[in-house]
């Protein structure tokens, strides 16, 4: 009866620590490491990079698939990230827009990121898995933060009203400051990766209780239900 109890508790937190509840901090999981479990869950850290400087010129997040994982530290630079993640192997990196790794396969450029300047800057990469509705609690970072969708719909909600990427494939991103919402929309779940880019001096986020969304998202999804 008891480790019933346990078991029932250690769901419900699980489930808690995914969503955003009004009023109540509830820690993001930035720094868990992610595992080999893809499950619908919260986000995980799936690698951190220390990066001392930026290329010149505009910032832009590349996203590259490889057949290995050999391959593609093979054409890794001082700001690429190799993760497993999907049932792929990604090269990650932080580059000017026209930049391009030898061999692999490019998926996508998200950008231009709003950097400011720092002395350094570190880049966190995460990976989730949220079913249509669910969100990530309320919280702001000290850094522009880039999102792509392998699959499933987005919306993103902040003071300022509301960004949506729809499809396999989308991509949003938003400056560091503002207070924010991420809700998975649509009808199927939604494997996603995001960059934070960030002084390295600063906490990537810092959850928060002093702003609430207008349900923006929320209409989002019960539009895609009614249809």
């Amino acid at each position: 009866m008891v480790k019933a109890k346990m078991q029932k508790s250690a769901r419900l937190f699980v489930v808690l620590a995914g969503c955003s509840l009004t009023g109540t901090a509830w820690g993001q999981a930035t720094t868990r490491q992610c595992s080999g479990n893809e499950d619908v869950g919260p986000a995980c850290l799936l690698a951190r990079q220390q990066l001392p400087s930026l290329p010149a010129g505009r910032i832009f997040w590349h996203l590259d698939k490889f057949a290995t994982r050999e391959a593609a530290e093979k054409a890794a630079v001082a700001t690429s990230t190799v993760a497993d993640a999907f049932g792929s192997t990604w090269l990650f990196t932080v580059e000017r827009k026209g930049w391009r790794p030898k061999g692999g396969e490019h998926v996508s450029d998200i950008g231009p990121l709003p950097v400011q300047p720092a002395a350094n800057y570190a880049a966190e990469y995460l990976r989730s898995v949220f079913t249509p509705g669910m969100t990530a609690p309320l919280h702001v970072h000290s850094g522009p933060e880039a999102f792509y969708a392998v699959t499933g719909d987005t919306c993103l909600e902040t003071p300022d009203g509301i960004k949506v990427g729809r499809g396999a494939g989308n991509s949003l991103f938003i400056k560091g400051g503002p207070p924010m919402l991420l809700m998975a929309i649509g009808k199927s779940p939604r494997q996603g990766f995001a960059l934070i880019l960030h002084d390295a001096s600063r906490p990537p986020t810092t959850l928060i209780h002093d702003w609430q969304p207008k349900g923006l998202c929320k209409r989002q999804l019960s539009g895609h239900r009614d249809r």
